[in-house]
């Protein structure tokens, strides 16, 4: 099957390639996001594989219809950049990558909050300059704090029990609670998760219902210097509204992987750019926030999963016309 992998960059070529000795797709590399006017892009191609910036809508999806595409490959776990009902209407099947490397998300998110809490990026700069002081840069023991995790899907479950490790007393909220999750944690209402957590973790998918899950009310429920990690989807946090929390000091302390705007900064060298965005330019400017590039995915383990899942989810389709993996 010719396959038009949009929105790539060097590292998916290499796992790609080296994933596709054992399938013989015919793989067309493009650095562009889908979008409307990419979609053209694609040419002949019967499937298109995507990732999490792309644009998925209803009318790309009806541009590349026209030109035959009858597969949606999504190198990735979420699909909330995709038009499910359009894709329906026109007869494309939309796949996904469920579970690359869980740990690999989980043990980022654990980086995120050693990283705020002992304050290692702003040492590291300091020793550099020959600053051995140690004022403002006090932490806390994790030992005997309570985590709050939201979702429990493999990422959440992993991460809580990391953080079980630390000697964390554990909370969950997940509509679809994890039986297995109670071998060392303990699911709350989100409410009493909100309002006993000295640390909160975002591990859930982005929907219409929890859109903006993150926001000035729920903030105002949270204990005062609450550490707040997500790893999840941009989309699941108010970024206005967190600016607020953090200059009222509810929120002590903010690590991103994900962004809600993210679409137009992450994956792209813009050093030499301005940055337009003045929301994320203001989160830039707090001394207790981290920001990373959407990489908690991106281990070696992650991007050969990722290669290998996507091809074989394509080579299901081709062979028996469904796919374990088939969102629709």
């Amino acid at each position: 099957m010719k396959v038009a992998l949009f929105g790539t960059k060097p590292y998916d070529e290499q796992f790609f390639t080296e994933a596709n000795e054992n399938y013989n797709h015919e793989l067309l590399f493009l650095e562009p996001h889908l979008s409307e006017k990419t979609a053209i892009l694609a040419q002949d191609a019967t499937a298109v594989c995507v990732f999490v910036n792309d644009e998925v809508s209803g009318d790309t999806l009806k541009i590349l219809a026209e030109q035959g595409v009858k597969l949606i490959a999504l190198r990735c776990a979420g699909y909330n950049n995709v038009d499910l009902e359009t894709a329906k209407e026109l007869g494309i099947k939309i796949v996904r990558v469920p579970a690359y490397s869980p740990h690999a998300v989980a043990e980022h998110a654990i980086a995120l909050i050693l990283t705020l809490n002992r304050k290692i990026h702003r040492a590291f700069y300091r020793v550099r300059e020959g600053n051995f002081a140690l004022n403002g840069l006090l932490g806390f023991d994790l030992y005997g704090r309570t985590v709050g995790i939201i979702g429990t899907g493999n990422i959440g479950y992993i991460t809580g029990q990391i953080l079980s490790g630390f000697g964390c007393k554990v909370l969950a909220y997940d509509p679809y609670p994890n039986e297995s999750f109670s071998n060392f944690g303990e699911y709350v209402s989100l409410d009493e998760l909100y309002a006993r957590s000295d640390i909160i973790s975002l591990h859930c998918p982005l929907t219409e219902e929890n859109r903006h899950l993150i926001n000035e009310t729920s903030i105002t429920k949270m204990k005062p210097g609450v550490m707040l990690i997500n790893t999840s989807r941009g989309g699941l946090i108010d970024t206005k509204a967190v600016i607020t929390g953090l200059k009222s000091k509810t929120i002590g302390y903010l690590a991103l992987d994900v962004y809600e705007k993210e679409s137009d900064l992450f994956f792209e060298d813009l050093s030499n750019e301005v940055i337009e965005d003045d929301v994320f330019q203001r989160l830039l400017t707090f001394p207790n926030v981290i920001i990373t590039g959407h990489q908690a995915f991106f281990t070696e383990e992650a991007l050969t999963n990722i290669a290998n899942t996507t091809l074989s989810n394509i080579t299901e389709i081709e062979t028996t016309n469904t796919c374990k993996n088939l969102v629709q």
